[in-house]
């Protein structure tokens, strides 16, 4: 077993809600933007086949880092062990509330 830091993100994607797991995860140096590097997926070879994690291997498949706006994500978890990476449909009338980003401002002086 190893003793790598795991992260659990859940971020809004086109009326979705992405769900993955990195093994880091930064502050970017584009202000505003969260970079997710070394996503992990479930590699057991299970019979059973979860078909949104499929989508999600495909989708990061030769993906190095993705860069995700901040007001994009939902929540970021240290986690213990890895679950199921996974695409859930946002249903009912749920939308990413909009909230303006900070820019600081010019000095004059």
């Amino acid at each position: 077993m190893t003793n790598e830091t795991l992260y659990r993100v859940r971020f809004f994607s086109e009326d979705k809600i992405y769900e993955v797991y990195a093994r880091d995860v930064l502050q970017g140096e584009l202000y505003g933007f969260v970079i997710l590097s070394e996503l992990v997926f479930d590699t057991n070879t299970t019979v059973v086949v979860d078909p949104s994690e499929e989508k999600l291997k495909s989708e990061f498949s030769g993906v190095r880092q993705t860069i995700v706006p901040m007001h994009s994500i939902i929540r970021i978890d240290e986690v213990e062990k890895q679950g199921t990476a996974k695409i859930t449909e946002i249903s009912g009338n749920v939308a990413q509330f909009p909230s303006p980003v900070y820019t600081p401002g010019r000095s004059d002086t």
